[in-house]
């Protein structure tokens, strides 16, 4: 087993195209990193480039203390698991999961036990015989996935391997590839623009855009402390509710369109970088977890109008909208394509029993403790902390 480790790496193509910028990134010993970001952010060339199926305009790439910048794909001793399961139909389980290994002649008992391990850990052991055309979605999955574990290599590379599956397989597909991955204890880069399997697998994740690097963190980090609009924007099913905000003097009040919102003293601790804001724009962000129903409307509460409910059992979201200006967050998309800000829209988790009806004002309080600012110009988080020169 092996770190990886992508020292100030670019890709450049031949059309001045500048797909990767100067990515500084390190996968750990055993660790699941997975790569994220939005259609073109650069996380398949990245993934091309640590399996050297694409060449690297400038930097280094380590594995362990080794540079394999100029190392051929096979002799990375990386395996790779695709989007396409890619299996021979004529061949039964077995044979497609021992594939490579015949091709390296391999004794037939070595190649049978590795086969027979492989098939043991993901479930298989009962399908050795059957054909491509015999299994469901996941289980061709799994025997691509098998013919990576047959391999025993450093590392694995999985550019997408779920998008295939329905989304009830594709929930449980999850955990197997996680399981199976904490099982080898291999290092592993994985491939999705959906932040939700991002979010449920990276021991940490790495979110993309344009190419650069936004932040590297575990997922819970990415959640509370987004350093930037971008990744508090992109990170968080429903979406962070952000909106275009003028501070009062002193930062002692929020302005959200025609309502005045009174912030804590408490929030001013926590946030000192906020008193030079006060008297200007900001960004402020609230998750929808992080908003109440309250019962009477006073300085620490705005209003809303109830526009659509979304009854998902345990919950419902209740979309609202408010005279407030949403922020928006250039290329943070849904699955869909969707953009995630817009107009002045927001979302609020509540329970399934509490009386809402489309038409209806309420009265929302935020939990002030977790309240996101951000500068309005560049995007990036008003951090927390004390205040610096």
């Amino acid at each position: 087993m092996a770190s990886i480790v992508l020292e100030n790496v670019t890709k450049t193509y031949s059309n001045d195209y500048c797909a990767v910028k100067d990515l500084n990134l390190a996968v750990n010993d055993g660790e699941f990193m997975v790569l994220v970001g939005p259609s073109g952010c650069g996380k398949t060339t990245v993934l091309r480039m640590v399996a050297g199926l694409e060449d690297i305009s400038s930097g280094s790439l380590l594995m362990g203390d080794r540079l394999v910048n100029d190392l051929e794909p096979k002799d990375r001793d990386m395996a790779m698991v695709f989007q396409s399961y890619a299996l021979y139909p004529h061949m039964t389980v077995a044979e497609n999961i021992g594939f490579a290994l015949r091709m390296k002649k391999l004794p037939k008992q070595q190649v049978r036990k590795r086969v027979e391990d492989a098939a043991e850990i993901l479930g298989l052991t009962g399908l050795l015989d059957a054909k491509p055309k015999q299994l469901s979605g996941g289980q061709r999955q799994r025997v691509a996935m098998g013919r990576a574990i047959v391999r025993e290599p450093s590392a694995f590379l999985m550019d997408e391997p779920l998008s295939n599956l329905d989304a009830k397989l594709r929930v449980k597909m999850r955990a197997e590839v996680k399981r199976i991955q904490a099982q080898l204890g291999v290092s592993t880069i994985y491939v999705t623009h959906d932040q939700m399997e991002a979010m449920t697998m990276g021991d940490r994740v790495a979110v993309l855009r344009d190419g650069l690097l936004q932040q590297c963190d575990t997922p819970q980090n990415l959640y509370d402390n987004p350093v930037s609009q971008f990744v508090a924007a992109f990170i968080g099913s429903p979406a962070m509710n952000l909106y275009e905000a003028n501070l009062l003097e002193g930062a002692r009040a929020l302005r959200l369109g025609s309502q005045v919102l009174e912030l804590p003293e408490s929030v001013r601790i926590s946030h000192p970088s906020l008193v030079r804001y006060g008297g200007g724009r900001i960004t402020v962000g609230i998750r929808p977890n992080d908003l109440r129903v309250a019962t009477q409307n006073d300085g620490f509460t705005f209003t809303a109008e109830v526009v659509l409910l979304e009854a998902l059992g345990a919950e419902i979201l209740v979309h609202f909208t408010l005279d407030a200006t949403a922020a928006k967050v250039e290329g943070a998309v849904e699955d869909d394509g969707e953009i995630l800000i817009g107009g002045g829209e927001g979302v609020v988790r509540v329970e399934p029993d509490l009386p809402v009806h489309v038409g209806e004002r309420l009265v929302l309080s935020p939990d002030f403790e977790r309240l996101h600012f951000f500068d309005p110009t560049t995007g990036l988080a008003v951090g927390k902390g004390p205040l610096t020169p």
